[in-house]
């Protein structure tokens, strides 16, 4: 059975910034969908947003491979509705020496970060384009704009990615379709980054400034503004940093 209403499409959500986005589009009306390898662990989160009077649902996806992608587009519109609103969050953000880059880590980190967003990208566009609306947004990274020591293979990645999402708005937006790339240029409140923090400064981590890193709630505002922009003032690229992020 359809579910009434607009549908969210988050592939990649995870328990930091696809799950704050998935608590923000629900807040705002939207079904939402969380796609992720292995949907059971997206439970705490149905479970939450459903106690808060949201839908959400979530379904299992390997993003890097085309039959998975497109049979997950299938089955959303199938049984949940008409996708109105995609966002591409997967990625790895791997920091590894150039002479330890192997070719199996190098081409991974290609297929999460930037052909997983052609694909759903791609995929979003065969259904919106028909009906003459919607909005496809891609989660980007500082790697987007600069390759820093150690990230040859995330950074040509994010690179590639950020060109997919503006040959897409180029091509789409006489269509309708609001493609934006949304570029976090700093650390995100997370438990894995509080984690990584951790392990260098111990205890201090807890101590630190609130605007140390991005948070979450921040970053899933910016998409919801993005989504709701009137087409007479739509933003290609958003560059999203805290007020002490150097740049």
């Amino acid at each position: 059975m359809t579910a009434s209403g607009p549908v969210a499409l988050l592939v990649g959500a995870g328990d930091a910034i696809g799950a704050a986005v998935a608590r923000r589009f629900a807040a705002g009306g939207l079904q939402v969908c969380v796609a992720r390898r292995d949907a059971a662990k997206a439970k705490p989160l149905i479970d939450e947003v459903a106690a808060s009077g949201g839908t959400l649902q979530a379904f299992s996806v390997d993003a890097r491979q085309e039959e998975a992608v497109q049979d997950l587009f299938a089955k959303v519109e199938r049984e949940v509705g008409p996708i109105d609103v995609c966002l591409y969050n997967a990625g790895s953000n791997v920091n590894t020496p150039l002479l330890d880059t192997t070719e199996t880590l190098f081409r991974k980190s290609w297929e999460l970060a930037c052909y997983g967003g052609f694909l759903t990208g791609r995929e979003a566009a065969r259904y919106m384009v028909p009906r003459g609306h919607g909005t496809i947004l891609f989660t980007g990274a500082t790697a987007s704009v600069r390759g820093g020591a150690g990230f040859a293979a995330f950074a040509s990645a994010k690179f590639g990615l950020r060109a997919v999402a503006q040959s897409m708005a180029r091509e789409l937006g006489p269509k309708n379709i609001h493609v934006a790339h949304l570029l976090i240029d700093g650390g995100v409140d997370s438990e894995a980054i509080r984690k990584r923090m951790r392990a260098r400064i111990g205890d201090k981590v807890d101590s630190l400034p609130a605007n140390t890193l991005i948070q979450t709630k921040a970053i899933a505002e910016a998409y919801w503004a993005l989504h709701v922009q009137p087409t007479y003032g739509w933003t290609h690229e958003l560059d999203l940093r805290t007020s002490i992020e150097r740049w």
